[in-house]
């Protein structure tokens, strides 16, 4: 997974205090500032993507020095990893992002379950919404 890259747009991003982004500040390069066309919503404390559509999610953009292994524990984090039981909230998938220097494709944790009475996060910036 040589230049791996992740897409972030909740409770990972860059400013956004809590513990696990800052793990992941820690083991990653921050590359900068990304969207990708999709919706944001808000699931609880934390957001859910769904891509596509006309409209921009607001991110940031890591660039992963030990892709394998920082992927394993996210995957446990926004439990989407085998040792989580089916339905899963969460699906890890590479999407196209967009970046002041151009795409670049990276992986990003999308919402699986439905959207149906969750509030949508106007303007697609979780930080933002507050």
């Amino acid at each position: 997974m040589a230049d791996a890259f992740l897409f972030v747009y909740g409770t990972l991003r860059v400013g956004f205090d809590g513990p696990m982004a800052r793990r992941l500040r820690d083991e990653a390069c921050h590359f900068g500032a990304a969207r990708v066309r999709g919706s944001l919503y808000r699931v609880d404390h934390y957001p859910g993507f769904v891509p596509g559509g006309a409209d921009w999610v607001a991110g940031d953009l890591f660039a992963l020095g030990d892709a394998e292994a920082t992927l394993a524990w996210l995957d446990e984090y926004e439990e989407c990893s085998p040792t989580f039981p089916v339905p899963q909230e969460y699906r890890r998938d590479r999407l196209i992002v967009e970046t002041v220097d151009g795409p670049v494709q990276a992986w990003a944790y999308i919402y699986e379950h439905s959207v149906d009475g969750l509030e949508r996060i106007d303007g697609g910036d979780f930080l933002a919404a507050g």
